[in-house]
């Protein structure tokens, strides 16, 4: 039996719902990559964040820019973030850090940031309801595949480079035993 493209009692089509689950499940995320006090945590709580950004944009029509989502900025970058994290994180860290004492000048900057993305929703001119974007996704990766292969490459080059740089400056040396001790 098919599902149909709305729920049937509610009248709601089923992609507005998945926005909707995606959209809460990007904003708390990102509400807890803000105040969880475990830095661990935090970078989890970023990558559920980005993925279900890169859902977004594959709800939109984008593959190619969900895809890229996925593989740049979740595949490589938070996990380097946690790798890198928990490569030099000491169990001894303060009680209270540093940036939890600018909280009132975060929560003005905030205000600030989402009164401008409201200015810039309301002033923009949306295509009618239930349009959707046409996006030439095969030419952006024929040209990024294609015609920069080498750029590509040599970016990933540089990434590994900077990984295996990064675990290098954070490997450390046991310490020696002291000859004074008793």
């Amino acid at each position: 039996m098919p599902i149909g493209d709305s729920i049937p009692v509610a009248g709601i089509r089923w992609d507005d719902v998945l926005f909707v689950v995606l959209a809460a499940s990007l904003l708390g995320s990102a509400l807890l990559v803000v105040t969880l006090r475990d830095i661990i945590r935090c970078g989890l709580a970023l990558i559920v964040s980005l993925a279900s950004l890169a859902g977004i944009y594959a709800l939109m029509g984008a593959p190619l820019v969900a895809a890229t989502q996925v593989l740049v900025y979740i595949g490589a970058i938070s996990v380097l973030i946690l790798f890198a994290i928990m490569m030099t994180q000491t169990k001894n860290a303060p009680s209270r850090l540093t940036f939890q004492t600018q909280a009132w000048f975060a929560a003005v900057a905030a205000a600030v940031i989402a009164i401008v993305i409201t200015v810039a929703i309301l002033a923009t001119s949306w295509p009618a309801a239930g349009q959707r974007l046409v996006t030439a996704t095969a030419d952006v990766a024929h040209k990024l595949f294609a015609d920069y292969v080498l750029p590509f490459e040599v970016v990933s080059v540089l990434l590994t480079a900077s990984v295996i740089g990064a675990v290098y400056l954070a490997h450390r040396e046991p310490a020696a035993p002291r000859e004074d001790r008793p």
